[in-house]
């Protein structure tokens, strides 16, 4: 098992991913027994599969009503994802979580460095305000890994913050301000500052305080707001142990443990190829023991030079998650 999350977290090709690719796939379909009866209803237990491209995808909703759990071992924490009063909500059941802090951990060093060389900021309400969030674990991690005396949460609590971003720009300290969509804005409807080496990160969307905005006009608010050029994202969800990262515009790109295929949105088992709108499906490594072939609600569009952009979301289906703007 130490093997296999030690080539997990060290691919560095498309051979060696789809070997792990296959191995993963064929120890949860064994194990997993949710992913297992769903590949055998859909006549896909006997067949041959030499690759990733091959492999089922397990709708998402099943992780709001199923526990998707590996054989053999227990839960040692649930994440949660949002949702209003009355709504179903995901649960992932994590039987290791050093797993997911090893994924995030690395993915964050791969695209940002080293923490210990930032101060995180981080403007999260409506994930303080309830519990089970992977993203507050994930940036709780962070933020004490830091160990930067200006890195901490903020609430509504903006003037705090205005001051404290001074402070971090007039010291030349490299920035992270990691925050859910609709605060940010209600920040700069406020608050105005020209920090053109801060890292601004959006994520989560507007969790239903403000009307949907398209990307484009809401990163200009951001970036006048903030006096930056680009807009950082994270795309990740509840059912994901890793996260895709935007330097700007829109276009996420992930870990090499991670990938992001299109399924055609009339036929949910065929794919896409570059360029052509299609329901995204990913696969995360880092999700050992639960399932690592996920058919999300999201729609979007792969680029034929990498990375991936998110379109919005199937109609009818929840408002949750990281980056879901309707485009």
């Amino acid at each position: 098992m130490e093997m296999l999350k030690e080539r997990i977290f060290s691919i560095d090709n498309e051979e060696t991913f789809n070997e792990v690719c296959l191995e993963v796939y064929g120890y949860q379909k064994t194990n997993c027994s949710v992913y297992g009866k769903y590949i055998d209803l859909l006549g896909k237990g006997k067949t041959g599969i030499s690759h990733y491209r091959q492999i089922p995808f397990l709708p998402i909703d099943f992780f709001k009503t199923q526990q998707i759990l590996a054989a053999g071992h227990q839960t040692e924490i649930t994440f949660t994802s949002s949702g209003t009063t009355g709504m179903i909500t995901s649960k992932h059941h994590v039987a290791e979580v050093a797993w997911y802090e090893n994924s995030f951990r690395s993915c964050f060093q791969q695209f940002y460095g080293e923490v210990e060389n930032i101060a995180v900021l981080a403007l999260l309400p409506s994930y303080l305000e309830r519990s089970g969030s992977s993203l507050i674990y994930m940036v709780d991690d962070l933020i004490e890994r830091s160990q930067h005396p200006s890195s901490g949460y903020f609430l509504y609590n903006h003037e705090d913050l205005f001051s404290r971003l001074r402070e971090l720009k007039q010291s030349g300290t490299k920035t992270l301000l990691i925050g859910v969509t609709y605060a940010l804005l209600d920040f700069c409807e406020q608050y105005q500052i020209d920090f053109p080496n801060l890292i601004v990160m959006e994520t989560g969307g507007m969790k239903g305080k403000r009307k949907e905005m398209i990307r484009e006009e809401l990163h200009q608010i951001l970036t006048a707001g903030f006096g930056v050029d680009k807009i950082h994202s994270e795309y990740g969800m509840t059912e994901l142990l890793s996260q895709g990262y935007s330097f700007g515009d829109g276009i996420f790109q992930t870990p090499p443990w991670m990938k992001v295929l299109m399924r055609d949105t009339n036929d949910p088992l065929s794919l896409t190829s570059h360029g052509k709108t299609g329901a995204i499906n990913v696969i995360d490594l880092a999700n050992y023991y639960s399932c690592s072939f996920i058919a999300t609600q999201d729609l979007g569009k792969l680029h034929e030079e990498g990375g991936f952009e998110i379109l919005g979301r199937f109609d009818n289906s929840d408002i949750r998650g990281c980056n879901l703007l309707v485009q």
